[in-house]
C-alpha cells in the first residue's frame, strides 16, 4: 500500500510547490503557465524520473479541467461585456480560428514537409489563444486597460476553445478515414451539430441549473457542489449526442452568471479555488507528459512556426476580422500582440496519440514548442505594449478586498476595504467621503473606530464601506493612487466636466465646433449623442471626437447610461475607439424618437 503514500505525497507536494511558486511569477510579471509546466517538466521522466505515458488518462484529466475552467470564465462574464464585444469577439473566435488555421497549415508545410492534412491539423491544435494567461500577465504587471479591448479579449478567449477543438477533431477523422473527398461538407455538418447543439444545450442547461439552484433548499456548502456537477453534467449529455459540450458548458456559464441565483456569491469564491485547481492540475499533468529530450529534432523549425504565428499568423487573422468593425489601430494592434498560447494547445497536441494518428509524437511537441515561445515572447511583452499603445488606464490601487453581499430584499451592495494611501485625493486635497459612501468601519494603527470619531482619514487607514457596483469607480478615485503626471485622469477623461443632460446643439455652440451633421435634435442630449455613437454600449474611457476636442466617457451606469462626461483638449495620442456605424442605423434613430416621447411624457407636454 506504500504506492498509495508516495502517489499523495508527489501530487500534494507538485500542487503545493506550483502555489508558492506563483509569488514569484507575481514579482517578476513571469507567464505563470510557464512555471507551473516547468515544475511537471522538473517532475517528470527527464527531471526527477516520474514515468506518466498514459496518453488517454492526460487527455481526460485536461479535457476535465478544462470544462471546469470554461465553465468559470462563462460564469464570470457580464451581460454588458457580451454586449460591447459579441460581434468581433464571435468573428475572431470562429473566422479568426480558421484563418490562423489555414496560415498556420502552410508554414507548417514549408518547415515541417507534411501532408495538407497533417499541416492543417497542426495549424487547429495552435489555433486558440489562453486568456488565464492574458488576464495573469496585466494583472501581475498592474496594467489595466480600456474596456472595450479588454471585454473582447475576454470573451473571444472563453469562446474560440470550441471551433480549435472542432477543427482538430475533424482534422484527425479526415486524416484516420484517409479522404479529402468530402471536407467541406464534412467541416458544414460537423459545424452547424457541434456548435448548435452545444448552444442550444447551454442556454437549457444554463437555465435549468438556476432553477434547481432556487428551488431546492440545502446546506449553503452544497451549492457549489451542485453547480458544478449539473455544469458537468451539461458537458457530458452534451458531448455523447454530438455536440460541442466545452461551448454547452461555457454558455451554460454564461445564462446562469447572469441570472439571479441563489448563493451566487458563495459560488463565485468556490469556483475561484477550483479554476485555480484545475489549471494547476491540467498544467502539472501536461507537463508530466512531455519528455523534453524529444524535442531536439523539431525545435528549430518549432520555434521558426512560433515566430510565424506571432508575427505573421494571428496578426493577419485579427486584422481581417477586426477590419468590418473599424476598431482603432491601437486596438486591433494590441489583440493581434496579446494572442498567447497556452495549456489548449498542448492538450489537443496528445489527440492524435489519442485517437491513433501514425506520427502523432510531432503534434505535441511542436504544440509545446510554439507555446513556450509564444508566452516567452509574447508573455513578457504585454505590459510595455499596452503602455506603448496608450492603451492603459490610470493606475490606481483600487480595493482590498471587494465582497459581493447576499442580503435580505436583495440590495445589489457590496462591501469594500481601502487603504488610504499618501498621493490620494482623500490626504493630499483633503477630500471627503460623499453621504453615500459613509464608511462602516475605519481601521487606524491596528485600532477599529467609527468614522465620526476617527475624523479626517490619514494615510495607512484601512476603511470598510457599503456601496452599489456602479459607484465603485468613483471611489477607485478617491482612494486612487496617482503616480506620475503622465498618469493623471486629464489626460484619459479630459480637462473639464460636462452635464450629461445637457443639449448638444447648446454645447456645440458654446465651444463654436464645427459638426457635419446637417441636423442636430434641439432635444438630443449630450449623453444620448455618446451612447449612439458607440453603439449602445459605453464603457468608460470611450471617445467621441466633436470639432477639435474628444467627449469622453467618465462614468457609466449599468452598462447603458453615460453619467459623466468629460472634454479632452490635449492633442490626441491614440484614435478614439468608437464605431461610426452605428450614427445614422434605424435603431438609433427609433431610440431617439422613443426617449424625445419619453421626456414630453414626463414633462406633461
Amino acid at each position: 500500500m506504500d504506492w498509495m503514500a508516495n502517489i499523495v505525497l508527489v501530487g500534494a507536494g507538485l500542487i503545493a510547490l506550483s502555489i508558492l511558486s506563483s509569488t514569484f511569477a507575481f514579482r517578476f510579471g513571469t507567464p505563470l503557465l510557464l512555471i507551473f509546466l516547468g515544475i511537471g517538466l522538473l517532475a517528470g521522466e527527464d527531471g526527477l524520473g516520474l514515468v506518466f505515458d498514459d496518453a488517454e488518462l492526460a487527455y481526460f484529466i485536461g479535457s476535465l479541467a478544462l470544462a471546469v475552467i470554461l465553465f468559470d470564465s462563462g460564469f464570470g462574464t457580464r451581460v454588458q461585456t457580451l454586449r460591447r464585444a459579441a460581434a468581433p469577439a464571435f468573428v475572431l473566435a470562429t473566422i479568426g480560428v480558421l484563418l490562423t488555421t489555414l496560415l498556420v497549415a502552410v508554414a507548417a508545410r514549408f518547415l515541417f514537409d507534411l501532408p495538407w492534412l497533417y499541416a492543417l491539423l497542426m495549424g487547429a491544435i495552435i489555433s486558440s489563444t489562453d486568456a488565464a494567461a492574458v488576464f495573469f500577465l496585466l494583472r501581475a504587471g498592474g496594467v489595466k486597460i480600456y474596456k472595450r479591448v479588454r471585454s473582447m479579449l475576454e470573451v473571444e478567449s472563453g469562446s474560440n476553445d470550441p471551433m480549435a477543438i472542432f477543427l482538430t477533431i475533424l482534422f484527425i477523422e479526415l486524416i484516420i478515414s484517409d479522404t479529402t473527398d468530402n471536407v467541406v461538407t464534412s467541416f458544414v455538418q460537423g459545424f452547424g451539430l457541434q456548435m448548435g447543439l452545444g448552444m442550444l444545450a447551454g442556454l437549457i442547461g444554463g437555465n435549468v441549473i438556476v432553477e434547481i439552484i432556487n428551488r431546492v433548499r440545502l446546506e449553503e456548502a452544497l451549492y457549489p457542489i451542485l453547480v458544478m456537477s449539473c455544469a458537468l453534467c451539461v458537458y457530458g449529455t452534451t458531448a455523447y449526442f454530438g455536440g460541442s459540450g466545452f461551448l454547452a458548458i461555457y454558455v451554460a456559464g454564461i445564462v446562469a452568471g447572469n441570472r439571479s441565483m441563489k448563493g451566487a456569491s458563495g459560488l463565485r469564491r468556490y469556483q475561484q479555488g477550483m479554476t485555480w485547481m484545475a489549471q494547476i492540475v491540467m498544467f502539472l499533468v501536461l507537463g508530466l507528459f512531455i519528455t523534453p529530450s524529444e524535442l531536439g529534432p523539431v525545435l528549430i523549425p518549432g520555434v521558426l512556426l512560433g515566430l510565424f504565428l506571432i508575427v505573421i499568423g494571428r496578426p493577419f487573422a485579427v486584422l481581417m476580422c477586426l477590419l468590418p468593425f473599424r476598431y482603432d489601430r491601437q486596438t486591433i494592434t494590441f489583440n493581434a500582440w496579446v494572442g498567447l498560447r497556452g495549456a489548449v494547445s498542448i492538450l489537443l497536441g496528445i489527440l492524435p496519440t489519442v485517437m491513433g494518428v501514425e506520427g502523432a509524437e510531432i503534434f505535441l511537441n511542436v504544440a509545446f514548442i510554439m507555446v513556450v515561445t509564444s508566452l516567452l515572447i509574447q508573455g513578457w511583452t504585454i505590459k510595455p505594449a499596452a503602455r506603448w499603445l496608450k492603451l492603459n488606464l490610470p493606475l490606481g490601487l483600487g480595493p482590498l478586498e471587494r465582497i459581493e453581499l447576499e442580503l435580505p430584499g436583495n440590495p445589489k451592495h457590496e462591501l469594500l476595504i481601502y487603504r488610504v494611501v499618501e498621493e490620494s485625493p482623500l490626504v493630499r486635497e483633503k477630500t471627503t467621503l460623499p453621504q453615500w459612501a459613509r464608511p462602516a468601519l475605519v481601521i487606524r494603527n491596528g485600532r477599529s473606530m467609527q468614522p465620526d470619531y476617527a475624523g479626517q482619514l490619514e494615510a495607512g487607514d484601512l476603511v470598510y464601506l457599503f456601496s452599489p457596483p456602479e459607484y465603485t469607480r468613483l471611489l477607485d478615485r478617491l482612494f486612487s493612487q496617482i503616480k506620475s503626471p503622465d498618469h493623471s485622469d486629464k489626460e484619459y477623461f479630459g480637462q473639464f466636466m460636462v452635464n450629461p443632460e445637457a443639449p448638444l446643439a447648446e454645447l456645440i455652440n458654446s465651444y463654436g465646433w464645427e459638426f457635419t451633421d446637417q441636423y442636430i435634435p434641439p432635444d438630443l442630449t449630450v449623453a444620448d449623442f455618446m451612447r449612439d455613437e458607440l453603439g449602445g454600449h459605453p464603457v468608460t474611457g470611450d471617445r467621441v471626437p466633436v470639432g477639435n476636442c474628444d467627449l469622453v466617457v467618465r462614468g457609466v451606469h449599468q452598462g447603458r447610461t453615460v453619467t459623466e462626461v468629460g472634454i479632452s483638449l490635449l492633442p490626441r495620442k491614440r484614435e478614439p475607439a468608437y464605431i461610426r456605424k452605428y450614427r445614422r442605423s434605424t435603431s438609433n434613430l427609433l431610440g431617439r424618437w422613443f426617449r424625445r416621447s419619453r421626456r414630453k411624457t414626463q414633462s406633461g407636454e
